[in-house]
């Protein structure tokens, strides 16, 4: 049965052809046809669009970088560790002696639960570290992901040409540039435009209007022409920044916890009593 839908789906296509696409863009013209006449949907449209992308785009323009990884120090007390891993909801961490240039490997927040620590004077962080990953910047999108396939490995640091480190990259960052964004237990979901944390902490979808952020949190943010809290931002950055990057204003601090190259979906808002003007 599903073979049959298949083969109608692609008659469809093939009917609104005429003629093989004789390249990349004939076949992206095509699809957009597909989609204007209902074939496929517009879901179906991007991710395929994605799927061209990961071939061309290198690792860097994906990458988080160094400014804003979340590593862990070697020398860091087991409380230290737990609490960063809590606050940060990321599974993967870089973890440093000292200088961030020197990474000594991954650690993965499940090893903390599969190993009883009976306390924190047993706790030396050298007996979680598992080995770290190094690519290099120009490293193809499509290559990685065969790469993280192969080792079934989710996480890479990424360093440039001088083998400094430049970023991190995981395999959920490659897979939400081919098929969009992907929600977890710690993202807004589709109906929240607003998620309390914490007594100052908020996870903001950024198509929340600015007015309806004005009033919730008691500020006047105006940008003439603009009317998400997202476009806000862009703004503000004077770019569409990438995961991790902060912004501070008027007494908030925005982390980005989601971004493409064409805009932010997701911040972190948390309000600075000690900087928030009254």
């Amino acid at each position: 049965m599903s073979e049959t839908k298949d083969n109608n789906w692609l008659n469809k296509i093939k009917d609104l052809l005429g003629d093989s696409p004789k390249d990349k863009d004939d076949l992206v013209d095509l699809l957009y046809t597909a989609v204007e006449n209902r074939l496929i949907t517009q879901d179906i449209f991007q991710m395929i669009l994605g799927v061209f992308s990961v071939s061309e785009i290198p690792v860097r323009e994906i990458m988080i970088p160094r400014p804003y990884m979340i590593t862990i120090d070697v020398n860091e007390e087991l409380n230290s560790v737990i609490s960063k891993v809590i606050d940060s909801g990321h599974s993967r961490f870089p973890v440093i002696n000292q200088k961030p240039d020197e990474i000594l490997g991954i650690l993965h927040a499940k090893d903390l639960l599969k190993n009883q620590i009976i306390s924190s004077d047993d706790f030396d962080l050298h007996d979680y570290i598992r080995p770290a990953k190094f690519i290099p910047e120009s490293k193809r999108l499509n290559i990685l992901l065969n790469e993280f396939k192969a080792s079934r490995n989710h996480i890479a640091i990424v360093i440039d040409e001088h083998s400094n480190i430049s970023g991190l990259v995981t395999l959920e960052d490659l897979i939400e540039e081919i098929i969009g964004e992907i929600d977890d237990e710690h993202d807004v979901s589709s109906k929240e435009l607003i998620i309390q944390q914490s007594n100052n902490k908020y996870i903001i979808d950024t198509l929340l209007s600015l007015d309806v952020f004005n009033e919730k949190f008691d500020c006047n943010f105006i940008d003439k022409d603009i009317e998400t809290i997202g476009g806000f931002l862009v703004n503000k950055f004077e770019k569409v920044p990438k995961k991790q990057e902060t912004l501070e204003t008027e007494g908030f601090l925005f982390t980005v916890l989601s971004a493409d190259s064409k805009k932010i979906n997701r911040i972190q808002l948390t309000i600075r009593k000690d900087l928030k003007k009254i």
